[in-house]
């Protein structure tokens, strides 16, 4: 049954059918020329070398792009790095804020300028004086006109200026007699609110 189905036209069948019977060499000198103009930069070894071990796609010739080996990025020698003075901190770099806190925190307060920026209750806003005594509910303020006021921390935001520096005091997380305060050490805590 094989044998019916596939064997090869005779020259009769061939000229009948309208089909040429194309010999193995012509067949041969076709696919090389198809080949050439497909991959025209592939020599003729290489081309007999890819058909002998691979299928060929021949609709798309892509060049591969030689990969760029990428430089590496040498770091600086030590002595680079000291002529570079890369280590030395400016001392106006070194302040640690925290420290800051802690001193501001454990200061002793009485004498000093304070005023009230915010508070819930509007007349305390504004009132600038003089510390007189701190409690661990109150500040008492002596102003200007020699009236003392006595205003509680809860609720209200004191501002207190050292050497140019302005600090905000939320009386809320400031209840604590300023003995207390010197002594406790203090957690940075979460949420500032009035």
């Amino acid at each position: 049954m094989n044998s019916v189905i596939y064997h090869a036209f005779s020259q009769k069948d061939a000229k009948e059918f309208d089909i040429q019977h194309p010999g193995t060499q012509r067949a041969e000198a076709f696919v090389r020329a198809f080949l050439k103009r497909s991959m025209p930069r592939m020599s003729q070894q290489a081309q007999d070398d890819h058909l002998q071990r691979k299928a060929v796609v021949l609709e798309y010739f892509t060049h591969r792009k030689q990969k760029e080996k990428r430089k590496k990025s040498k770091g600086l020698s030590a002595k680079q790095r000291r002529e570079l003075r890369l280590f030395d901190i400016n001392p106006e770099q070194q302040r640690q804020p925290q420290m800051i806190q802690a001193k501001l925190l454990k200061a002793d307060l009485h004498g000093a300028i304070v005023s009230v920026t915010k508070s819930k209750c509007p007349s305390y806003v504004g009132v600038t004086g003089i510390l007189l005594q701190e409690t661990k509910h109150i500040f008492k303020i002596i102003t200007k006109e020699d009236r003392l006021k006595v205003i509680p921390k809860l609720n209200c935001v004191f501002t207190v200026e050292i050497d140019g520096f302005i600090s905000y005091i939320y009386g809320s997380k400031f209840q604590l007699r300023s003995s207390e305060r010197s002594a406790k050490k203090f957690k940075a805590k979460g949420t500032i609110d009035l």
